[in-house]
């Protein structure tokens, strides 16, 4: 009897954690193709002279003990302060027996978290809190107005059947469009009328004013009784040199248990008879190759798996999966001597610098989504922290629009001088630059999206085919709850779990980035 095979289409966190779990827990050889030359998806690390680039900003948080354990396995935790935390005599979360991050690189720091709104050329708390510093930056007549609107907004809640009418029911109407309404339509590309109630499920689930208000109260005046409640996480994991080094670990536990990894190589079509896959046709360095297989587990965007599908699915469910929205992603990294923002916060920093890992930006005059300040991640990410601040200036676009067509020199100098416009840094100060497209970053909810369970009932009745991770489901998942969907798969496969446990994953109303106290 010949040993079972298992393709595995794409080496992100899914892909990596499936062919992981089925070596331990399987005798199933895993082959992992994925078609770009490096492996973690959106979770790499770029390496550009010494400073390391996140993109995305990938923090290591899960409430699933599974997920926690597997990252330990690879990468030990944190057992001496940082660089930062040494210089600063900074309060370090450390692990007994833990690795120390100034002697070896394989190893998880223990970081602060801390990510602010920027509007108005003021700081504000993510997410909107009532706290002091938000009243003054406001106005108590605006926060008068906005308490008014929510009292309205939960004294006649609306139908939820846009992402507008999920935000207005928690936030109330004028929160909702002072802080929701403009940067959501500026990372979507639509209005929060034009997206599902579903993406609100997915994202914001949980969080609402009045949770705000409780939470308030609860550090205003010490109680922490009577709420039950849970807060946002204030620490987490991250990989002392970024994201990628974790999931080249991966990959290489991978091949030393006797998996397969190829990079470069980009799944043409498959070959389906009667509901069943036969094999997979790829390009690849050494040609068009063919590989047979028991099972197949596919995190690759679901309008490309279904064009590959060959009569696998009907011409409605190719219809659907065409129709797909995505939102593309444009990072650009900006090495600069200072920043011109102060560090009004308690917390120490290297250079003094603003203590936030990402900056949600929400001015109305610029494009620019979010900013990334990598010294905040990990000092080791910065080839010299100490004398330079190393950014990463995000903007949410359509592969193919106006800003992803733009040359790389001229989208660099447009963010420059966006950033400078804002009052964050002087164009003089950047000393080096670099930019990245990322195709199909995120999974939108509108346009066909609606229909997808018809499209996810086709790929459901392939009987070997297990569709896995962010794009695999078209699910906006967070990187824990990608690799739980490539658990469930191996499951599926190994243990005769039902699929629907895989699509299950995540599919619960709990607020993604919560802890329990």
């Amino acid at each position: 009897m010949h040993k079972k095979h298992a393709i595995i289409i794409g080496a992100g966190p899914a892909g990596l954690t499936a062919a992981y779990y089925f070596l331990k827990n399987t005798d199933i050889k895993p082959i992992v193709l994925e078609k770009e030359n490096f492996v973690g998806g959106i979770s790499r690390t770029m390496n550009f002279n010494g400073n390391r680039m996140d993109i995305g900003g990938h923090r290591f948080f899960s409430k699933d003990a599974e997920i926690l354990a597997l990252w330990r396995e690879i990468l030990p935790e944190q057992g001496a302060p940082s660089l930062d935390d040494k210089i600063l005599g900074r309060e370090s979360v450390l692990t007994d027996g833990g690795a120390d991050p100034e002697l070896v690189d394989e190893v998880f720091l223990n970081r602060n978290r801390v990510s602010r709104i920027f509007y108005r050329r003021k700081f504000f708390s993510y997410p909107v809190t009532l706290s002091l510093e938000t009243i003054k930056n406001l106005g108590l007549l605006e926060m008068f107005s906005i308490g008014m609107s929510f009292l309205k907004a939960k004294i006649s809640q609306r139908d939820e059947n846009t992402l507008e009418d999920f935000m207005v029911n928690r936030f109330g109407q004028k929160l909702y469009e002072t802080f929701f309404r403009d940067y959501t339509t500026k990372v979507w590309g639509r209005s929060p009328q034009e997206i599902g109630a579903d993406w609100g499920a997915q994202r914001i689930k949980g969080l609402s004013l009045g949770k705000t208000v409780l939470d308030f109260l609860k550090k205003t005046f010490g109680s922490k009784e009577g709420t039950g409640d849970t807060s946002l996480i204030e620490r987490f994991f991250y990989p002392k040199l970024g994201p990628g080094q974790l999931w080249e670990k991966f990959a290489d536990e991978i091949k030393k248990f006797g998996g397969e990894v190829l990079t470069s190589t980009n799944v043409k079509s498959f070959r389906v008879v009667d509901k069943v896959i036969k094999s997979v046709s790829v390009e690849s360095p050494a040609g068009t190759l063919t590989f047979p297989a028991d099972y197949f587990l596919s995190s690759m965007p679901l309008s490309e798996l279904a064009e590959a599908l060959d009569d696998g699915l009907n011409l409605r469910q190719l219809q659907i999966a065409r129709g797909l929205p995505y939102r593309d992603f444009i990072t650009v990294g900006l090495l600069v001597d200072k920043i011109l923002l102060e560090n009004h916060t308690k917390i120490k920093t290297l250079g003094d610098i603003v203590p936030d890992c990402w900056i949600y930006i929400q001015e109305p005059s610029v494009k620019l989504g979010r900013l990334q300040i990598f010294n905040n991640w990990s000092p080791y990410l910065v080839a010299d922290p100490k004398n330079s601040v190393w950014l990463g200036l995000e903007y949410f676009c359509n592969e193919g629009d106006e800003l992803w067509n733009m040359t790389d020199d001229d989208f660099i100098k447009f963010a420059v001088d966006e950033l400078a416009s804002i009052d964050i840094i002087n164009a003089a100060d950047v000393k080096l630059s670099v930019r990245v497209k990322v195709p199909k970053a995120y999974p939108a909810y509108f346009d066909a999206y609606e229909n997808i369970s018809e499209l996810r009932a086709g790929l459901d009745e392939i009987q070997n085919l297990y569709c896995i991770g962010r794009n695999g489901q078209h699910r906006y998942n967070n990187m824990d709850h990608s690799m739980l969907t490539a658990i469930a798969a191996v499951k599926a496969i190994a243990e005769d779990f039902p699929k629907a446990e895989i699509w299950n994953v995540n599919a619960e109303k709990n607020y993604h980035e919560e802890k329990h106290d």
